[in-house]
């Protein structure tokens, strides 16, 4: 992809999955059937209130495919859960805002497994970034600053990008395809095909995967007792509450100010990722809100 994704990441998140312990949901359960001992396959599907034609042999096998996978990586799925206790509550409410769909949380699930990541290729964040498709959605992006580090202004920027996507291709399971395979692959596509519907086109193997991904960690992470994950509500990340203060000047030694601050560096830098250097240099005067944590280190 040319756009937002990138190859490397690709790989390694397809091996991942989460889910919520919180939210678990057993509606429906018996309408379920197994697949492998401790997993179901479900009879309805959906990305964004747009049905999943399961009915259609070569989308239910893709489907298939990704939720075996997804439901049997025990760790990895683990380590979601965690992350998602934390990482939901901030983006959940920037979705809703934006008027994107609250499925498109997952989308950022099978990007990065919900973690400030960095694809071999050079995207960013939690939302997968690269810099110039960065820049184009309004956030800073320099070796002092970097806002795709930056969980909520990334999100707003993701926001943009769909929200765009959608007005063009008219479906947000087409704007999640694009979020993979970029605007013009997958236009370029429509066109050759004759075809304006994700599960009818053709297209490269990673961005085939892409969606029945997303849709396989939301079935997983929204019902996880029906597929083998049990885990205490002790045992989730939770979101640590922290005071914003802003700041319009150089800070030329974010160690002695993280002092300043009642807490260390290494703390600043967990909850300000987007601090890149040792300091920030702003002759410019821009204001930017830094996260103080009040409890939790």
């Amino acid at each position: 992809m040319n756009l937002i994704k990138k190859t490397g990441l690709i790989a390694s998140v397809v091996l991942v999955s989460g889910i919520l312990i919180h939210a678990v949901s057993n509606e429906n359960i018996t309408d379920k059937t197994p697949i492998v001992k401790g997993h179901y396959f479900p009879t309805e599907v959906n990305f964004a209130g747009e049905k999943t034609p399961l009915n259609i042999a070569d989308v239910k096998e893709r489907f298939d495919r990704e939720l075996l996978v997804n439901a049997n990586l025990d760790a990895s799925t683990l380590l979601i859960i965690k992350r998602a206790n934390r990482a939901f509550p901030i983006i959940e409410p920037i979705l809703k805002k934006n008027g994107v769909p609250d499925d498109f949380k997952y989308l950022a699930v099978a990007e990065s497994a919900l973690m400030n990541a960095t694809s071999s290729a050079g995207a960013k964040g939690f939302w997968q970034f690269m810099p110039d498709t960065a820049k184009e959605k309004g956030m800073e992006v320099n070796e002092m600053v970097d806002e795709r580090y930056h969980l909520e202004k990334s999100t707003e920027a993701a926001c943009k990008y769909l929200l765009d996507a959608y007005k063009k291709f008219g479906s947000w399971t087409l704007a999640a395809a694009s979020y993979n395979g970029g605007l013009g692959g997958v236009n370029k596509q429509i066109t050759f095909q004759g075809e304006n519907n994700y599960y009818n086109l053709l297209l490269t193997d990673e961005t085939a995967r892409y969606v029945f991904r997303i849709i396989a960690l939301k079935e997983i992470m929204k019902n996880p007792v029906q597929y083998g994950f049990n885990v205490a509500p002790a045992e989730l990340y939770p979101l640590i509450p922290t005071k914003k203060i802003e700041v319009d000047s150089t800070i030329t030694d974010l160690a002695v100010f993280a002092k300043s601050q009642g807490i260390n560096y290494k703390v600043l830098k967990i909850h300000n990722p987007w601090l890149r250097d040792r300091k920030l240099t702003n002759a410019s005067k821009k204001k930017y809100v830094l996260e103080i944590p009040t409890e939790g280190y």
